[in-house]
């Protein structure tokens, strides 16, 4: 039997919107709030628990949810105030659903070749930025992606909008500067660090081996850590006034860089 709600005041909507809002409340509990048809079926594509579904009846067909229900988690029919009211976005399909958090350990990396490509980004705060990154990360097919020091976590509702889901196809991990640092070496990768001090241009750069590309932010930069570990810092050559770009564009540029040399 389906269980049905109606009213904003009930608790268990208050609890789901609570989790769309509350960082620490989903790293308390473990949990955190998807919705949309495409990033349901992406977050159970990546092998992400499926704890619950809701969904408004006046969006989306039974039949329709039941499909992304394999897994036979409770299933609660709300109203159409009640989904305007947890909804982060405008337009979806009509249905959210309750997912468990992956810890996206470093020690829980590994690859599937000797020479893998990993996207890097340190301390991104922007959860549209993060976002994009991992859009891009997903479109090259890297390796892995790596957060060092993150400043937001990775179940952010802005993250997954932005990212249209690529936050549970790509394989994430996060961790300290130093941490990651010491993997890299560990796994013999090369570092290439998007830094303008001692750079060569990154189009000269042998990126067909291990590799680890390593971007900052547009205001600080990467941290001198990262200078001093790197294989070799890089640069893109600007023609302009200024001497940054945003963080996900140069991503990109390197990224697809290394996958042209790659033969993709």
């Amino acid at each position: 039997m389906i269980k049905q709600i109606s009213s904003t005041q009930n608790k268990e909507v208050k609890h789901l919107l609570q989790l769309q809002e509350k960082s620490r409340l989903r790293r308390k509990e473990g949990v955190f709030l998807v919705e949309g048809q495409r990033e349901i079926a992406l977050a159970i594509k990546g092998n992400l628990s499926l704890k619950a579904i809701y969904f408004c009846p006046g969006l989306i067909e039974l039949k329709e949810v039941e499909k992304l229900n394999s897994s036979q988690v409770p299933i609660t029919e709300i109203s159409a105030e009640v989904y305007e009211k947890i909804a982060y976005r405008g337009s979806t399909e009509g249905i959210l659903a309750i997912f468990k958090t992956k810890e996206n350990r470093l020690q829980d990396i590994t690859f599937k070749t000797k020479n893998p490509l990993i996207l890097i980004a340190e301390a991104p705060e922007k959860p549209g930025n993060i976002g994009a990154i991992l859009r891009t990360a997903d479109a090259a097919k890297v390796d892995a992606v790596f957060i060092a020091n993150p400043k937001t976590d990775l179940y952010n509702p802005n993250i997954i909008r932005s990212s249209v889901g690529c936050v549970f196809t790509n394989k994430i991990a996060t961790g300290s500067t130093s941490e990651i640092i010491a993997f890299l070496k560990q796994h013999n990768i090369s570092i290439y660090a998007a830094a303008l001090q001692v750079s060569k241009p990154y189009h000269t750069i042998d990126f067909t081996r291990a590799s680890a590309i390593v971007v900052g932010t547009e205001a600080t930069g990467l941290s001198e850590e990262w200078r001093e570990n790197s294989t070799q810092n890089i640069i893109i050559p600007m023609s302009g006034e200024i001497d940054s770009m945003n963080v996900s564009v140069a991503a990109g540029i390197l990224i697809f860089e290394a996958k042209r040399q790659r033969g993709f």
